[in-house]
């Protein structure tokens, strides 16, 4: 048997740890064979990795690595300082700091604006005169309006598939359908179609007093009023 010297041990130990191939911080590297095989011939022991192997060489020891990861820390905090990237940075964290609030203000429109409430102006023994239910309606949606005059106007936003529920004036909500039969809001620059079922007014009425920032509990109640 031929004698199985140590340099061929070595390169045989090499290939079967590297498969030919340098990994250098899980890279990989071409290297002619002279330079493998010099490398291989380097190994001290057995599954020594090339990386290992060229560190030891070249005495690439902790402080140069210590070196490189501080430039790129660097030019890591480099990149970040850059106008473009501070800036959007910047407007990130503005984002996520408003965006909460945004949608949270939005449910409470009415407790923001306004320390009135609907039920402040609601005269239920007036409501009870009414004969019918245009009557109670017009004293409802007109009760809104006193407590929110400044922010009533997002009932105009409140629409049917083909016509306008609230408007400005009586011929504006008469150019947008036939028999609308609009009335005006009592005490305000406001006008409504009357000539919907109590169900759909009751509609418009949960419409208006959510958009108003009025509880789901609230809102109910206002429905009931009618």
């Amino acid at each position: 048997m031929a004698t199985y010297d140590k340099a061929q041990y070595n390169l045989d130990a090499f290939k079967v740890s590297n498969y030919k191939k340098l990994r250098v911080l899980m890279k990989n590297i071409e290297i002619d064979e002279e330079l493998y095989q010099y490398i291989a011939a380097n190994t001290q022991f057995i599954g020594e990795s090339a990386s290992a192997i060229l560190r030891r060489l070249l005495a690439f020891g902790s402080e140069t690595k210590l070196e490189v990861e501080s430039e790129d820390k660097m030019t890591s905090e480099a990149l970040v300082n850059t106008p473009s990237v501070e800036k959007a940075v910047k407007s990130a964290a503005i984002k996520q700091e408003t965006t909460p609030k945004t949608a949270e203000n939005k449910k409470t429109i009415a407790k923001d604006h306004s320390h009135e409430s609907v039920f402040n102006f609601i005269n239920k023994e007036e409501l009870a005169m009414q004969r019918g239910a245009v009557g109670r309606f017009l004293l409802i949606l007109a009760a809104l309006y006193r407590a929110h005059d400044q922010h009533f106007n997002v009932v105009t936003d409140i629409c049917g598939r083909d016509r306008l529920y609230f408007a400005y004036s009586e011929e504006e909500l008469a150019a947008s359908g036939s028999s609308t039969k609009p009335r005006q809001i009592p005490d305000s620059p406001y006008w409504v179609i009357t000539n919907s079922n109590t169900t759909r007014k009751k509609m418009m009425l949960t419409k208006a007093a959510a958009s108003l920032g009025y509880s789901d509990e609230d809102v109910e109640k206002i429905r009931e009023l009618l």
